[in-house]
C-alpha cells in the first residue's frame, strides 16, 4: 500500500511548477513539498505559527483561502487550507500554496476585441466560466482572462470576492439580494440584473462567509 508521504509526493508532482503542498496536525507541520516557484522553508516538526492559513483553518474549523504577507515566512503567498477530521475530531489540515504573482497589484487586465484593459478589482462584478473561457464582467466592460477561477480565488481580495459555484466568483458588494432556490441552494440577484446560482457544494461555505 502506498504510504502517505509517497501519495503526497505524487500529488505534489502534479503541481510541482506552481503549488507547494503542506500538511499539519493540530500543532505542527508534518509534511512539506515545495514547488519550483515557492518554498516557505517549512520543516516537519515546525510549529504552526499564528497568522498562517493553516493556523486559521485549524482554529476556525473551515476552509480558508487568502493572501498572506511576507511577515510570517518572509515570502508573500496565496494559499488555501482545508482542515480534515478523524472520527469527527479535528486532526490537521492540508495547505496548497501559490506564489504571490500579483502582490501590490489591484487590477484585472481584460482582453477585449480592441486590446487589453486594466480594471480595478472594485469594478469587477463577477467572473464566469463559459464555453471553456473565463469571462470577467465589470462596470461598463466585459472581457476574457487566461486565469482559471481557481487562480482567481488566490489573486482577488477575499474580503470582496467569494466563490459560489464551480462556474462563478462574485463581488459581494454587487449582490442586491439572496433568494432560496432549493432546500440547500440559493440564487443571487446582482445589481446589474444578472441572476447567479449558489450551488449546493458552495452554499455552506458561502453562508459562513456572508454570515447568514
Amino acid at each position: 500500500m502506498l504510504n502517505l508521504d509517497s501519495l503526497l509526493d505524487v500529488v505534489g508532482e502534479l503541481f510541482a511548477d506552481e503549488i507547494s503542498i503542506v500538511v499539519s496536525n493540530t500543532k505542527e507541520y508534518i509534511y512539506h513539498r515545495p514547488s519550483k516557484r515557492i518554498d516557505l522553508k517549512i520543516r516537519p516538526g515546525d510549529p504552526v505559527p499564528e497568522g498562517t492559513i493553516a493556523y486559521k483553518a485549524l482554529t476556525e474549523g473551515q476552509k480558508v483561502s487568502e493572501f498572506i504577507n511576507r511577515d510570517v515566512f518572509g515570502v508573500p503567498y496565496h494559499g488555501m487550507a482545508v482542515p480534515f477530521h478523524d472520527n469527527g475530531v479535528l486532526d490537521g489540515c492540508v495547505v496548497a500554496i501559490y506564489p504571490a504573482y500579483t502582490e501590490g497589484k489591484s487590477v484585472v487586465t481584460l482582453k477585449t476585441q480592441d486590446g487589453w484593459v486594466p480594471v480595478p478589482f472594485s469594478e469587477v462584478k463577477y467572473i464566469e466560466v463559459r464555453d471553456r473561457k473565463t469571462i470577467v464582467v465589470a462596470d461598463n466592460i466585459t472581457g476574457t482572462h487566461r486565469n482559471s477561477l481557481q487562480n482567481f480565488e488566490f489573486v482577488l481580495p477575499h474580503e470582496l470576492f467569494v466563490r459560489c459555484h464551480r462556474s462563478f466568483i462574485v463581488n459581494v458588494t454587487q449582490i442586491k439580494a439572496i433568494y432560496p432556490d432549493t432546500h440547500s441552494t440559493f440564487m443571487l440577484s446582482m445589481r446589474d440584473g444578472a441572476q447567479i446560482p449558489v450551488s449546493q457544494s458552495y452554499s455552506s461555505y458561502f453562508r459562513k462567509l456572508l454570515g447568514f
